[in-house]
């Protein structure tokens, strides 16, 4: 009798994984392809010119910022990591906010996915949308976010650090590369095999940094996409009430993107499962901003910056992503390219002869060969100035690396301060792991 009880709820978890399966499938090669051109940005685009250009606060400013994070990982967690160094170093607050926005909403990686998953539109409007947001972020934080609460949270970060503020770098030098200029360096770096393994490298440890949140997504989207039925969605998302559809649409968004736990790329299934269910354009457009306010980045804005400003950080967040959201929705209604047509289903629940799987084939032989470089890296003469997370896996820059900690076998790098904390619960677990990151 137990057995015939669970019997549909089995039957339901089946389903799910398979429409999380076939999800996954649908998306794979834009993921190859995401992945990979990331760590070519990341390996050959030198950032620390922007990084050491973004301490005051103006236009100029926000734009180096947002240049800034469309060139680096995706991460939440390592976006965050790498804001707060830059607000440690001097950089504005705000400014260093935007790097953040931009690093989890502007990569290239996530519009790939977006634009397999759930359409053109949705690639369009994630662009247009952020630009919408860190003007309005620009423009609402620069009155909100200063004076003593910041001027607080910075003496905070010196004290923890206990270290004087480090002085920058000067921006004609990259410090990955021994003071090599770095309008000296970038075109030598295409031609050479070291080059392309660091790619290799980056775009691999990317992958795995984030696979948690991938699965994560893919299997909330699954799940939510075969047992939610169409009464729950309607219930949760205010449907034929005009313009109070939108705004209660946009509102919700957020919301759920709260309590999913889910950051970054592994947003989209998610974002795709909530279009499918009936939440609006800008609903979706204000969900997928929402990286921002995952719980586990809540925890991570109070430790960093205090109980004052992190509250009132994610008020601001709050308010112009579900305000840019609402602006998208209405400028795509302007022109007519908000989609008037939902889908049934996400993803196709079996295999196909067609242009997925040839590129899915394609892109397979692609992730085989920035595995072969990634693998090996050392005896192709990739790595110089560069260290491995031990417990995520990301690859970080020594000379910029957002934390760091000293050891009894030298220095260990992380890609955030979340990672070394978990290092320091359990250094004997990670330095099993071999991952190389400790700097001899």
């Amino acid at each position: 009798m137990t057995i015939l009880a669970a019997a549909p709820w089995l039957v339901d978890l089946g389903r799910s994984a398979r429409e999380a399966f076939f999800m996954f499938w649908e998306t794979l090669w834009a993921l190859v392809l995401g992945f990979g051109l990331s760590g070519i940005v990341q390996s050959f685009v030198s950032k620390d010119e922007l990084r050491t250009r973004i301490g005051a606060r103006g236009p100029a400013e926000v734009a180096r910022a947002s240049g800034y994070g469309m060139v680096s990982s995706s991460c939440s967690y390592a976006a965050s990591a790498m804001a707060k160094t830059l607000f440690a170093r001097g950089a504005d607050f705000v400014a260093a906010m935007v790097f953040m926005i931009a690093s989890t909403n502007l990569v290239v990686e996530l519009g790939i996915v977006l634009l397999v998953l759930i359409g053109w539109q949705f690639l369009v409007a994630q662009y247009v949308g952020g630009v919408i947001m860190i003007t309005l972020f620009a423009l609402v934080g620069g009155y909100f976010l200063r004076g003593r609460v910041v001027d607080a949270a910075r003496a905070k970060l010196s004290r923890e650090a206990d270290e004087p503020t480090a002085a920058p770098i000067p921006h004609d030098v990259d410090a990955t590369t021994e003071g090599t200029p770095v309008t000296d360096r970038a075109p030598s770096r295409l031609r050479s095999l070291p080059g392309w393994t660091d790619a290799s490298s980056f775009a691999v440890a990317d992958a795995t940094m984030l696979r948690k949140e991938l699965f994560v997504g893919y299997s909330v989207a699954g799940l939510l996409a075969v047992t939610v039925p169409d009464h729950a969605w309607n219930a949760l998302f205010l449907q034929g009430h005009g313009v109070w559809t939108t705004l209660e649409n946009a509102l919700v968004g957020p919301l759920i993107a709260v309590i999913s736990w889910v950051c970054s790329i592994g947003n989209v299934p998610l974002a795709a499962a909530l279009w499918q269910g009936g939440i609006s354009f800008g609903g979706v457009i204000a969900f997928l901003f929402a990286d921002l306010i995952a719980m586990p980045l809540l925890i991570i804005y109070r430790k960093f910056y205090g109980t004052r400003l992190a509250v009132r950080l994610v008020a601001i967040f709050y308010v112009v992503m579900v305000t840019a959201g609402l602006i998208t929705e209405g400028l795509f209604e302007l022109f007519g390219a908000v989609p008037t047509e939902r889908p049934t289903v996400i993803a196709t629940d079996h295999f196909e002869w067609n242009y997925t799987t040839y590129l899915n084939i394609l892109f397979l032989l692609v992730a085989a060969a920035i595995l072969f470089l990634h693998s090996n890296r050392d005896r192709l003469g990739g790595g110089g100035g560069l260290a491995f997370d031990p417990v995520c896996g990301m690859q970080v820059r020594r000379a910029n690396a957002p934390a760091s900690l000293q050891t009894t076998d030298g220095s260990v790098q992380f890609c955030s301060d979340r990672c070394r904390d978990r290092y320091e619960s359990d250094p004997e677990r990670y330095a099993r792991g071999g991952t190389g990151a400790l700097d001899r």
